[in-house]
């Protein structure tokens, strides 16, 4: 009966003894405050999530001719073809070890990986075509050559012109913007106040953008209360 006793004992003594330990290490944890490292991991998780993001999308106008020449005679046709090219960015890509928080400066920073292009998706409805030729065109397939022709240049110049650099930084900045708002919101929320520099894989640190900063509630509604 006294070993059980004893045991008991020693059982409630270590139970007590958890306890004090698990109340002191939450304590500690209430008195450092919030841990960014920990709500840029939760955040990245809620991103990778989202799966793809879309944050840029611009419409191009192509404008391209082709021509045949078949026993002596020539026809051509000219399409103009507008599509939608939507610049793309696979958050399921971003890892662990493209979060990196310093300490010194407050500053979280975010390698992206490349954007991507979508498309173009054209409406045929809005497609306009010319032709001149009419003899080849009518005793021969040209035409069926021509517009085929026309359609695959078509697609190809309107990916030329969505890679142009002005629409690739537009797209880039965007995309820049949405994942520091991603990051940047929950650090706030939680009261800490950081900068969140975001820039794409192999861009220079000259490129990089402080897009957002952190700030605490409190200290935006006294500023507010102020003016």
């Amino acid at each position: 009966m006294r070993s059980r006793a004893k045991i008991a004992l020693a059982l409630a003594v270590g139970l007590l003894l958890g306890a004090a330990l698990i109340g002191l290490i939450r304590m500690g944890n209430m008195l450092r405050g919030p841990d960014p490292e920990t709500i840029a991991a939760a955040s990245l998780q809620s991103v990778r999530e989202q799966a793809r993001l879309t944050p840029f999308a611009a419409r191009f106008v192509a404008v391209v001719t082709s021509r045949q020449t078949r026993f002596g005679l020539s026809a051509e046709k000219t399409l103009i073809m507008p599509g939608m090219v939507r610049y793309e960015l696979d958050l399921a890509k971003l890892q662990q070890r493209d979060i990196a928080w310093n300490e010194a400066t407050k500053t979280l920073s975010i390698s992206l990986p490349p954007l991507e292009i979508s498309g173009p998706e054209v409406d045929l409805r809005e497609i306009r075509e010319y032709d001149g030729g009419g003899v080849l065109i009518a005793l021969t397939d040209a035409e069926n050559r021509l517009d085929a022709a026309n359609r695959e240049r078509g697609r190809q110049e309107l990916i030329q012109q969505a890679r142009q650099p002005l629409p690739m930084r537009l797209a880039r900045d965007a995309a820049r913007r949405a994942v520091a708002r991603s990051f940047a919101m929950p650090l706030r929320a939680a009261g800490i106040e950081a900068n969140v520099e975001v820039r794409f894989a192999g861009e220079s640190g000259n490129d990089a953008s402080y897009l957002d900063r952190s700030r605490r509630i409190e200290d935006v509604l006294k500023e507010r209360q102020a003016q």
